[in-house]
């Protein structure tokens, strides 16, 4: 080691020089080094937000229910923790859907939806044959024809209903009379077809018009009536004259008069509903309709080609169709079937509409 004041070389462990006499500088005692650094101190601010966004996480994290839910369908608002309708069935986790002609699709009802009629209640069970069980409360009553049920308790009471106009009705191939039943007990009811089983709420002074054959159950409070449809058409072959019509001679009409009740339909595939508004008008077959608002029109609707060639000129080739009015609502079913005589020649018809090609 060497000196360096003077440049002498001195001892390794000398503390001083051996030539010059000075302090060498290596003998300062060094700075004490602690054995562990003090962890370093986070900033506040940094700290803060930190904080701030674990908050954030944690609440977004936790399960939440919607306050409250409103069904697509009938309009009732629930609490937000049903995964159905109280009172349609409807199933309420699926949003409304309407296609860009404004038909709006009915929403289905899940497996063992339940529906409150009061003091009664009406459960629907399975979904390619749905089945309505109906629970009646002591006193409760429905109606329905005779042909749909599927089972019973025994101590449900069953008795008629006669209706107004029977012979009309027998002509007509409708129920001359309506089955009635009263609680306390079970009752189910069945179309014995596939399709769809479609709960209409309706309010006081509400109604509907409902092709024939399509009803299935009501509540007490729905009041039953029917009327004539004027609309058929006719057809000839040879000296024979045949009457057909196409939605049926009548049409069912369901209100409530005074409280709320419920009806119940079967429809054939998937159910569409569109609101026209005043005076628009939709085409839609015949036995594709399901029911119409009272205030919705109809009559039939011919197109057809303008020239006469291969029997074109007895319309043997037209297309018949129903002409919906509005306002009001018109629901149609996706499964229609082929209407009577529609290819025959044609000698007479209700009033009707004619486009030509």
């Amino acid at each position: 080691m060497f000196c360096t004041n003077c440049g002498s070389r001195v001892p390794d462990a000398a503390n001083f020089c051996v030539g010059c006499g000075a302090r060498l500088a290596l003998s300062d005692p060094p700075a004490a080094v602690p054995d562990d650094d003090p962890p370093p101190q986070p900033d506040p601010e940094i700290a803060a937000t930190t904080a701030i966004e674990f908050t954030r996480v944690t609440v977004s994290a936790a399960p939440a229910h919607a306050a409250t839910a409103t069904c697509s369908w009938c309009g009732t608002v629930t609490d937000g923790t049903r995964s159905s309708c109280p009172r349609c069935g409807a199933a309420l986790d699926v949003p409304e859907d309407a296609d860009q002609a404004g038909w709006i699709e009915v929403p289905g009802r899940q497996d063992m939806a339940k529906i409150q009629m009061g003091n009664s209640s009406c459960q629907i069970e399975g979904s390619y044959v749905p089945v309505a069980d109906v629970n009646l409360a002591p006193g409760d009553s429905i109606y329905f024809t005779h042909h749909v049920l599927l089972w019973k308790e025994p101590r449900v009471t069953v008795s008629t209903m006669p209706m107004a106009g029977a012979w009309k009705r027998v002509f007509a191939g409708l129920p001359l009379v309506m089955t009635q039943a009263t609680g306390p007990g079970h009752i189910a009811f069945s179309r014995d077809d596939p399709g769809e089983l479609m709960p209409v709420p309706l309010q006081p002074g509400e109604a509907i018009d409902v092709r024939e054959h399509l009803f299935l159950v009501a509540s007490a409070s729905v009041a039953y009536d029917w009327f004539p449809t004027n609309v058929w058409l006719q057809t000839q072959r040879g000296n024979e004259t045949e009457t057909h019509y196409p939605i049926g001679m009548f049409m069912d009409r369901f209100s409530a008069p005074r409280t709320p009740g419920l009806l119940l339909l079967h429809a054939a595939g998937n159910v569409f509903v569109r609101q026209l508004g005043d005076g628009e008008t939709i085409l839609v077959k015949p036995t594709a309709l399901v029911f119409k608002d009272p205030s919705v029109e109809m009559h039939l609707h011919f197109e057809r080609p303008g020239m006469t060639f291969m029997g074109w000129g007895n319309w043997s080739n037209r297309y018949l169709w129903l002409r919906m009015v509005g306002p009001g609502r018109v629901a149609i079913q996706s499964v229609f079937a082929r209407i009577e005589g529609e290819a025959r020649n044609l000698s007479g018809c209700s009033y009707a509409t004619e486009q030509q090609w």
